[in-house]
């Protein structure tokens, strides 16, 4: 499945190419190019922050796409835990949404997975701004319609963005400084920013699902009135190429392609949304889930265990060729997975206990035990994003951006490259065990019959590694025992989903595992991950908690930055800074998208760079393979 920014907000999973920062001079406007002249602004058929965009606004299509791919068939495919709620304006909040009904909903933009930042007219026909950036208009087309036949209006719009900024602290991060939007026009849609020269503004309010404001103040079938801020199984009206079919909350659910879906011959639609039906089967547990592909269950799988990668999938049918295994190059995105410290608890709001938990992490013996040696250390924040990362020591733009901050920040960033402790063996174990607990003792703990002290308080050093998923437990079992032999009385406990989601929306956790996905160009969303103003919002990404003003100001330096070499070194300042603050234990990655798929489908000769697998939006069902494997079984 291709993953956009929209995506990686909902989900919280890595991997987007959008937006970047960079300029927009040489972007073709609607028709022929024209003049600004009395006060008016061109209309652009596409935003894109790094320059020129690839497609004309009379293309017929996307290069990546098969555009006599046949309609038909049902996808069925694998969801991770459970959900309860349809209503995403309150996902991460409340309840547990079920991501596939993001799929029912339209947004102003729509990405081209082959090119960077790039975006083109979805809801929207037509967009223009000012070269200050200090608002957008978006026309809407006037063929644009909800699945009860209603037009797509102004109003929706409007209402969306306000439903999102009031109820879902991620979006109102995300939209910040958003300050109104109005209407100025039948079809057009003004958004008005707090201040010019935040380049990414104009594209990324083009994200903005949108939801029909007159069902959502309308009433159900029992004639209650709907509520936009509460969590609903009452099936959603959208106004995109799918719509919900059927479900059994918590375990199922079924969406069907419209077949009147107003948007179906549009460019960017051609050749995309080809199966019939796309079915999610739900899983708590990942050998059930494993067993349930096996017996031909479920079409699709993406393996996030490389235990399951290497062990689980020699079975008949991969010797037969009836199943194939795959990996997809994952060349949209960076991230940073880690073990996270819950910095509102006193005793992690040190950074030498923080450091010290790291040294007590062997990643090296982990890979090699556990994970058949597929994975590498994360060493950034932009892990997986060459340019981004920050290496070495800071030169140059970088370095003008630290001084700004010098005594705010570690020492360390202007003297030593960041560098993750290494073990692998047992005098380097050691090594590091010792370098932990001297950390410790500076920090004010001494070690007593075998137990790590605070001197303060006289009471032991305890955490709790709190887990949602029953297979993750043999990592935090493995971590157990070098923090043990620390002195440090550690317990693992692994909770239900539902559990595990309102233990985190309340901060109730010592130690968790999460992950940021991070695009190749860092705007807005890193206010959300690590700024003062999201650190006790209930829902925000920053899990770990941090109030930084460094950090604050940085984010600031990399959302205003004036173009993309700006941009670059606003991110390698910002992720040096967080790097030596030691908030996580940085854990592991791995390039590729891992795959296991019966041979029942059909993709074009070529998928889109940026759009990983593209499964299933640009595939389509094979009736002639599916014939040869139901021959086979």
């Amino acid at each position: 499945m291709a993953i956009t920014r929209r995506d990686l907000l909902l989900t919280g999973t890595a991997a987007a190419a959008l937006p970047a920062l960079g300029s927009v001079a040489g972007v073709p406007v609607i028709g022929a190019a024209k003049a600004q002249s009395a006060g008016e602004l061109p209309w652009r058929h596409a935003l894109s922050l790094f320059g020129k965009v690839k497609y004309p606004a009379d293309f017929k299509r996307f290069d990546y796409v098969n555009p006599d791919a046949p309609k038909g068939g049902v996808a069925r495919q694998i969801a991770v835990g459970t959900f309860d709620n349809f209503n995403i304006v309150v996902a991460g909040v409340k309840g547990q949404v079920s991501g596939a009904v993001a799929f029912v909903y339209e947004s102003l933009l729509t990405p081209a997975l082959d090119e960077v930042s790039t975006e083109y007219g979805a809801l929207a026909e037509a967009i223009s701004h000012p070269d200050d950036f200090s608002f957008v208009t978006y026309r809407l087309r006037a063929e644009a319609k909800w699945h009860d036949g209603k037009p797509v209006t102004v109003d929706d719009v409007i209402f969306s963005l306000d439903s999102f900024k009031k109820h879902h602290p991620m979006y109102s991060a995300y939209y910040s400084h958003v300050v109104k939007a109005e209407k100025v026009g039948d079809r057009e849609v003004k958004f008005v920013f707090d201040a010019p020269g935040n380049r990414e503004l104009p594209q990324i309010v083009g994200q903005l699902t949108v939801l029909p404001k007159h069902w959502w103040e309308g009433t159900d079938a029992q004639g209650r009135r709907r509520d936009v801020s509460a969590t609903t199984l009452e099936v959603p009206l959208g106004s995109g190429p799918y719509k919900v079919k059927e479900f059994v909350a918590g375990r199922s659910i079924a969406l069907e392609r419209v077949k009147d879906y107003w948007g179906r011959d549009l460019a960017a639609n051609v050749g995309r949304n080809n199966f019939d039906e796309l079915r999610y089967e739900y899983f708590r547990d990942a050998t059930v889930a494993i067993e349930a592909f096996k017996a031909d269950q479920v079409d699709w799988r993406t393996e996030n265990s490389a235990k399951n990668w290497a062990t689980a999938y020699d079975f008949p049918a991969v010797a037969e060729k009836r199943v194939i295994l795959e990996e997809f190059a994952n060349r949209s995105s960076g991230v940073m997975q880690a073990f996270v410290p819950n910095l509102r608890r006193a005793k992690f709001g040190d950074p030498r206990v923080r450091r010290a938990l790291n040294y007590a992490f062997d990643f090296e013996e982990m890979n090699k035990q556990i994970f058949y040696g597929q994975y590498k250390r994360v060493s950034s924040y932009f892990d997986g994003i060459d340019e981004l990362m920050a290496t070495g020591l800071p030169q140059g733009k970088e370095l003008e951006i630290l001084e700004t901050v010098r005594a705010e920040v570690p020492p360390e960033v202007f003297t030593t490259a960041y560098t993750n402790p290494v073990g692998g063996g047992p005098e380097a174990v050691r090594d590091n065990l010792r370098e932990a607990l001297r950390l410790f003792k500076e920090a004010g703990y001494e070690v007593r019959d075998r137990k790590l002290i605070d001197i303060k308080t006289g009471t032991q050093f305890a955490l709790e590694l709190l887990n949602s998923d029953p297979s993750f437990e043999r990592i935090t079992l493995f971590y157990k025992p070098s923090l043990e032999r620390l002195g440090i009385a550690v317990s693992v406990r692994t909770v239900d989903p539902t559990q595990y989601e309102n233990r985190t929306r309340e901060w109730d956790f010592d130690i968790v595992t999460n992950s940021w996905g991070e695009s190749q160009s860092p705007g807005n969303e890193q206010r959300e991950f690590w700024s003062s103003k999201t650190a006790d919002i209930a829902g925000s990404r920053n899990i770990a908690g941090i109030k930084n003003p460094a950090i604050d100001k940085l984010i600031e330096r990399v959302i205003y930055a004036r173009d993309r070499d700006d941009l670059v070194a606003a991110t390698k300042a910002l992720d040096r800074v967080l790097l030596w603050n030691h908030y996580v234990v940085p854990q592991w990655t791995y390039t590729k998208v891992r795959t296991a798929r019966w041979d029942r489908f059909g993709r074009p000769a070529e998928l889109p760079r940026y759009g990983q697998s593209g499964f299933p939006f640009v595939w389509w069902y094979d009736a002639d393979k599916a014939a040869r494997i139901a021959k086979k079984s």
